[in-house]
């Protein structure tokens, strides 16, 4: 029998259904322990029942358990405390995804979506002594298959697995109101899940209780904050008037109400001078206030609830201009050019994600700069807890509704089901300062336009053609939107992602944009400096992890091939990504030797990759004002396109995000007879009533006031010595009053692979705060005097008067290209707080040094970097362990390692 842990306040108490359930298949009565929040699947792994899907091929003999329905069964004991509670609620957060609730053999709920919380009154039910809470899950093909067969035609479903569930066409997931994902990506499993997915406990309470607050900012700006209190109070039967009182650190105040039968809704307009404004990562501190409300009877207090909210003015600035229409996030009157990722579930079985699991991914979002997630629309409505990081950590939200590649039956009963769902988290969210943008889907409009969709179903049936486009319209274009602004109004709403005008395919000079020849289109990497955005949403190249990872799924050491079964399994791009890892590597990187160079050589390929395409969206701005790659995460492991591998193991093109998405960076431009080097800095620029001037830079070459020396020893175009002429200026932008500037000394270089300066230039420079120009300028005809192109690079270093250091490296060939000779890389280490500090320094140029350690619990501050000649970096070790003869433990390789001689 359960015994419920019980939270008491006053008159409130809250029971939490956590332990004692067992579970069994509908079937038979075999009775096994089972976990809640859990799913039916980790549920028969812990019992021993099935082996890990992740693991080998195991995946492939699971596929029975989601056409098998299951029982989920828990008693407890109700004690004389919670029956004499004037009001008595059982909650349960998250039930995935059909299921029928009974409490002692009455039902309760009948459950149809995964992303719903369901509250129900159970006092005239709940009985004292021993009560029987059961939960009934029914299949999810047995309910949707039925739905497919009694079409004439399918839903557009493409990346549902439904051959590998043993469904043969039947592409069901769109029928159901549950995680895409589920049912299989071409970065993950199919493994369609069933249980008590969140929490669960029995609410008692005596006259009223809070259901929810709403800070309302009303208006924000650094000298006050207008802000409204709304209160949602629920009572069982009319009472007499009661104090409703809200408080935040130095303010309070209160009011007298009446308490209707019902829900009642009530607004304490207030205000606080000068706040503390939230920021996102890079541009300030992520001030959060605590707001509590309090509802109280003859003084004495009946309940409360208490709130974190950030306050900050966030918008979404889309405005005509002279290339088409902007598209960015403008946070406190700063414009912000948002960097970071999509993120995806972290896991297939949602509930095996811990705060441990959380709070490190996001913080190594943080660490690498990020100021922007995107949560996808094939996954979940994420954890509270994940905003609650994202709030501390000053990480956006981009926020999908869950919808993702797919036309969905949206009928009457679907929409309601919809409409539903987004009310029960636009509500549980909105208070988060995180929270950016509600977005309507993932891709849904760009395939029936772009992909084909409209057009093969116009071939078939234009009636259906019709159906399909007018149920895609109310649900994105009328219900969601419309839910929005009921629920959070001060959030943008954008209806689908990529998107820029309704009736015709999205457009590169307005809205947002998902690029995807460079991959999918097999174009060259250099295609990522010519493709141009408003704010790229997502892009990408695949890689697969370290071996370290790929040896926790494979078991058997004979498969430790690219093709090889097991690892194939754990590719669902299938063959065709394959070849086009191997094709993108040997374009640039030469033929793999084995195993261990591919898997090397795929991850610095993806991270030069994406390294390329940030650069260039950044050097973009203020044309383009955003980059979210694809993708933050894995939920399983395998290849994909994420810079974390499953187990949290950063792959090269996380340190390289790391290093692209810094607040200042240095960056080149090659063009057929110049390379210009740029400096980007996303630090803000504020005017003097602490507001903003989004600068802009003319697209003509002409205006970027670059000079060319006096000094006739050069054919090399540089930055003139006369400090007066070091800021580059914006003549079409009177109105912009910049401050807050980085000052110091651009330093360029051309150099040997072995080390020898071949010509420098040393000129000091004004960086301005949100902008991104070029500062100097190369002449290519003159740099083939110098050397062969294979034998040099360009190396670039502003030192900032504060002695903050940023560098860039830039070569002309491709990697392979390059003459590289085998590097002698000596390293001292010291020991220092937390780990380890590593010097390391090369007698020759090394490429894309890589530090292991057959260590667990290690991490490295930077990895994969380039190694200058006869120049010093230092690296550090973060580790709680003690680590003897670290020098000799310690693994240090380099491209030259691994490529094909």
């Amino acid at each position: 029998m359960t015994q419920l842990s019980t939270l008491i306040l006053l008159t409130s108490f809250i029971f939490n259904i956590s332990s004692g359930w067992e579970f069994y298949k509908s079937s038979d009565n075999n009775r096994y322990k089972a976990s809640v929040p859990g799913v039916v699947q980790s549920d028969l792994l812990s019992n021993n029942l099935i082996n890990n899907p992740f693991i080998d091929l195991n995946e492939k003999s699971i596929q029975w358990i989601d056409k098998s329905d299951w029982i989920y069964v828990n008693k407890f004991s109700a004690s004389d405390s919670l029956l004499n509670k004037e009001i008595i609620e059982i909650v349960f957060e998250g039930l995935d995804t059909y299921a029928d609730v009974f409490l002692n053999e009455t039902k309760i709920i009948e459950a149809n979506n995964m992303f719903r919380t369901w509250r129900v009154d159970i006092k005239k039910y709940l009985k004292r002594g021993d009560n029987i809470l059961k939960v009934y899950f029914h299949s999810p093909a047995k309910i949707d298959v039925p739905k497919f067969d009694a079409l004439n035609y399918e839903y557009f479903a493409s990346n549902d697995q439904s051959e590998n569930g043993g469904l043969e066409n039947k592409k069901i997931s769109v029928f159901a109101r549950k995680a895409g994902y589920h049912y299989g990506w071409d970065w993950g499993p199919r493994l369609v899940t069933m249980g008590i997915w969140r929490p669960v406990y029995i609410e008692g309470h005596d006259k009223a209780v809070i259901r929810n607050l709403y800070i309302h900012q009303d208006s924000i700006s650094p000298k006050v904050a207008y802000l409204t209190a709304n209160v949602e109070v629920f009572s069982k039967s009319p009472s007499e008037h009661v104090k409703l009182k809200v408080s935040t650190e130095n303010l309070c105040i209160d009011t007298v109400v009446n308490v209707a039968k019902g829900l009642n809704e009530y607004k304490l307009s207030f205000k606080i001078k000068s706040p503390k404004l939230w920021w996102s990562n890079g541009l300030g501190k992520q001030n959060l206030y605590l707001f509590r409300a309090e509802l109280f009877s003859n003084n004495k207090l009946l309940d409360f609830i208490e709130q974190k909210n950030g306050l900050r003015s966030l918008k979404l600035i889309r405005k005509p201009d002279k290339d088409g229409e902007t598209f960015y996030f403008e946070l406190n009157g700063t414009p912000v050019f948002c960097k970071g990722a999509n993120y995806i579930p972290q896991h297939s079985f949602l509930p095996s994600v811990t705060k441990s699991d959380y709070r490190r991914l996001i913080t190594d979002a943080a660490k690498a700069n990020m100021n922007m997630l995107r949560v996808w629309g094939g996954g979940v409505y994420e954890d509270d807890y994940f905003y609650d990081l994202c709030d501390s950590l000053g990480i956006m939200v981009w926020q999908d509704f869950m919808f993702a590649c797919s036309m969905y039956p949206a009928d009457s009963s679907f929409l309601k089901s919809v409409e539903n769902e987004a009310k029960d988290n636009i509500i549980r969210l909105r208070h988060h300062p995180s929270i950016a943008l509600w977005c309507g889907n993932n891709e849904c409009y760009d395939a029936w336009l772009g992909w084909g969709w409209k057009k093969q179903m116009l071939a078939k049936d234009t009636l259906i053609a019709k159906k399909m486009e007018t149920e895609y319209y109310e649900l994105f274009h009328r219900l969601l939107p419309k839910c929005v602004l009921n629920y959070a109004p001060q959030t943008p709403y954008w209806p689908s992602s990529p998107f820029s005008v309704y009736g015709e395919r999205s457009k590169q000079n307005m809205g947002d944009r998902h690029y995807w020849e460079v991959w999918h289109g097999k174009k060259p990497v250099k295609q990522y400096n010519i493709e141009r955005s408003r704010f790229f949403s997502e892009y990408g190249m695949q890689s697969f992890p370290e071996m370290k990872t790929i040896k926790e799924f494979v078991t058997d050491s004979t498969q430790y091939s690219i093709d090889s079964p097991i690892i194939m399994s754990h590719q669902r791009g299938g063959a065709f990504a394959n070849s086009l890892i191997d094709r993108y590597i040997t374009d640039d990187y030469g033929t793999s030797k084995n195993f261990q160079s591919f898997l090397y050589l795929n991850q610095l390929m993806q991270a030069d990759a994406i390294q390329t395409a940030i650069e260039a969206h950044r050097r973009d701005m203020p044309y383009c004002m955003g980059t979210l790659y694809w993708q933050l995460n894995d939920c399983w492991p395998g290849a994909s396109w994420s810079s974390i591998d499953f187990f949290g193991r950063w792959k090269a093109l996380h340190y390289a995000v790391k290093r692209s998405f810094a607040d200042l960076l240095i960056s080149f431009k090659e063009t057929a007879d110049s390379t210009y080097i740029y400096i980007v800095s996303d630090r803000a620029t504020t005017d003097k009533n602490n507001g903003s001037k989004l600068t802009t830079t003319s697209k003509n070459s002409d205006s970027y006031l670059i000079t060319n020396s006096q000094n006739s020893d050069s054919n090399l175009t540089t930055t003139s010595k006369n400090s007066d002429s070091y800021r580059i200026t914006n003549s079409q932008n009177s109105d912009s009053y910049l401050t807050n500037t980085s000052e110091g000394v651009l330093s360029i270089q051309i150099i040997s692979l072995s080390g020898k300066i071949l010509y420098e230039n040393h000129s000091k420079i004004v960086v301005e705060e949100n902008s991104s120009r070029p500062y100097f300028k190369i002449d290519k005809n003159s740099i083939v005097k110098l050397a062969p192109l294979t034998d040099l690079l360009i190396t670039s270093r502003f030192t900032q008067n504060n002695g903050n250091v940023v560098e860039n490296r830039y070569f002309y060939t491709s990697t392979k290209m390059l003459n590289l000779k085998k590097p002698k890389i000596a390293i001292v280490v010291n020991k220092i707080d937390g780990g380890y500090e590593l010097t390391l320094s090369s007698d020759l140029f090394a490429r894309a040094v890589r530090l292991s350690l057959d260590v667990e619990g290690v991490s490295f501050d930077e990895n994969y970097f380039d190694l200058l000649p006869q120049k010093s970096k230092t690296v550090k070790i973060f580790t709680n362990s003690k680590i003897d003869n670290l020098i000799k433990k310690i693994n240090i390789e380099s491209y030259y390692d691994f490529k094909h001689l």
